[in-house]
């Protein structure tokens, strides 16, 4: 890929993050209630602190998950029929929109992920691990997987009337590789172990996520239009 596309793709992801910056949905109104459904299972449970502190890791990878997906998806819905048309009569190479449009929200969502542990440590009595920092990568890749695979999903439902339930049920069992790989790391951290393996398994996945975005996007660009 040459430097044409990787500008194209920069700028891209630049107009993608200051329209985010304008809006501040993702600070104001997703993190809020990512936060709010992170304080809901010690409020409505009479949980021992050790079972709250078993329950933190689980808890937190799902609200990664969910609300992940409202931003991933609400990023990709920004952008009308006409704009993409428009996109497309300057020649804008596809798989350059769709690295650009999947590395600004990876990093929406990178940053929403990594807020968040501060109200789940504060919430559950959580201990982070040893080698806690470790967690800074894993939380980087798989912001990135969910970051192109709602960018894909968006992308095949776009169009269609029940794009909204649609395309979080295409990301939900497609993202089961990236939320076990982010999981176990945690997990082998706790035991210990070493997390090569689990980082392997996100690494392999963000790339054939990668390969099936820049493969598909001429096509699916074609499809939308």
């Amino acid at each position: 890929m040459n430097g044409g596309f990787w500008r194209s793709a920069g700028l891209i992801a630049l107009r993608d993050l200051r329209v985010e910056l304008r809006s501040g949905e993702a600070l104001t109104v997703v993190f809020p209630f990512a936060v709010v459904a992170s304080w809901i299972a010690p409020l409505a449970t009479n949980a021992s602190p050790l079972l709250l502190r078993d329950l933190a890791a689980p808890v937190y990878w799902l609200i990664t998950l969910l609300f992940g997906m409202m931003i991933v998806l609400r990023q990709t819905a920004l952008e009308t029929r006409a704009q993409r048309r428009a996109l497309a009569l300057t020649g804008l190479d596809p798989a350059a929109r769709f690295a650009g449009r999947a590395g600004a929200s990876g990093l929406v969502l990178a940053a929403v992920a990594g807020t968040l542990i501060v109200p789940v440590i504060i919430f559950y009595d959580y201990r982070p691990p040893s080698g806690g920092a470790l967690m800074a990568p894993v939380i980087i890749l798989a912001s990135a997987g969910l970051a192109m695979l709602g960018t894909l999903a968006g992308d095949v439902t776009i169009g269609l009337r029940a794009r909204t339930s649609l395309a979080p049920l295409l990301m939900a069992p497609l993202a089961v590789p990236l939320l076990m790989g982010a999981a176990q790391s945690l997990e082998s951290l706790v035991a210990g172990k070493s997390i090569i393996t689990w980082v392997l398994v996100l690494v392999i996945a963000d790339l054939g996520l990668a390969a099936a975005g820049v493969m598909s996007a001429r096509a699916l660009e074609e499809i939308s239009l």
